[in-house]
C-alpha cells in the first residue's frame, strides 16, 4: 500500500509522452478504482503483438517505477495498464468528469506548437483510432473520432506537415435501441500518402 504514496519517477521525454497521448486519446482510458492512484489502460487487438509489446516497453520507459499490467479482457483483446498520479496531466483530461467525447478531449498546445511532438502523437492515433488501406489501387489514410475538437486538432495537425487532408461529417440515424447515435468525424488522406506514412511511421502489426 505504500507504494502509492512514494514519489512516482516520471519520464521527462516528451518525444515519449507525445506518442503515448496519441495511443490514450485512441484506445485509452483513465479510472481510479483504488482511491489512490489514476490508472491510464490502453486496449491493444491481439492480432498486433508487436504494437502490444511497444505499448508495454514504452509505458514502463514513461514510469519506470511502476508496474505496467497485461490482462485478458475479451477474447481478442487486452487491457495495458499503468497507475499513477502523473497521468491525468500527460494525457489531458480527468478521471469522473465523463467520457472523452463530455471532456472534449484534444490534442495538447505544447504538441501542436513543435513538428517532432506532432509526428509522433500522430502515429500513436492512427496507429489506435487510425486505418490504412486502398482504394482503387491507391493506398489511403483515414482517422475516425466522435470528439470534433479531436478531429480538428488531427486534420490541422496533417496540413502543418504539408499534406491536404479532407473532413467529414458523418451523420448517423438511431441504433437498435431507438438511441440517436453520435456524429462521426472521417479526416482522410487521398493524395501523397506513401509520403505521409514515411513521415509518420504507423506500425499496426
Amino acid at each position: 500500500m505504500r507504494g502509492y504514496f512514494r514519489t512516482t519517477c516520471l519520464n521527462p521525454n516528451k518525444n515519449l509522452q507525445s506518442y503515448i497521448i496519441g495511443l490514450a486519446i485512441g484506445d485509452g482510458n483513465l479510472s481510479n478504482p483504488s482511491g489512490r492512484a489514476t490508472r491510464l489502460r490502453i486496449t491493444c487487438d491481439k492480432k498486433y503483438p508487436l504494437l502490444l509489446q511497444r505499448i508495454v516497453n514504452l509505458l514502463q520507459e514513461l514510469l519506470p517505477n511502476n508496474k505496467v499490467s497485461v490482462v485478458g479482457r475479451k477474447e481478442n483483446y487486452v487491457d495495458v495498464s499503468v497507475c499513477s498520479n502523473h497521468l491525468e496531466k500527460i494525457v489531458g483530461w480527468q478521471v469522473g468528469k465523463g467520457s472523452k467525447f463530455t471532456q472534449k478531449v484534444s490534442i495538447p498546445n505544447w504538441i501542436k506548437q513543435n513538428k517532432k511532438y506532432k509526428i509522433n502523437c500522430l502515429k500513436g492515433l492512427i496507429e489506435t483510432d487510425g486505418s490504412i488501406y486502398f482504394d482503387r489501387g491507391y493506398k489511403m489514410m483515414m482517422f475516425i473520432t466522435i470528439i470534433p475538437e479531436l478531429a480538428k486538432d488531427v486534420y490541422e495537425m496533417i496540413i502543418s506537415l504539408g499534406f491536404s487532408p479532407h473532413l467529414y461529417k458523418i451523420k448517423r440515424g438511431k441504433n437498435i435501441y431507438n438511441f440517436n447515435q453520435k456524429i462521426l468525424y472521417h479526416v482522410r488522406l487521398s493524395k501523397d500518402v506513401p509520403e505521409f506514412l514515411n513521415i509518420v511511421r504507423p506500425e499496426k502489426k
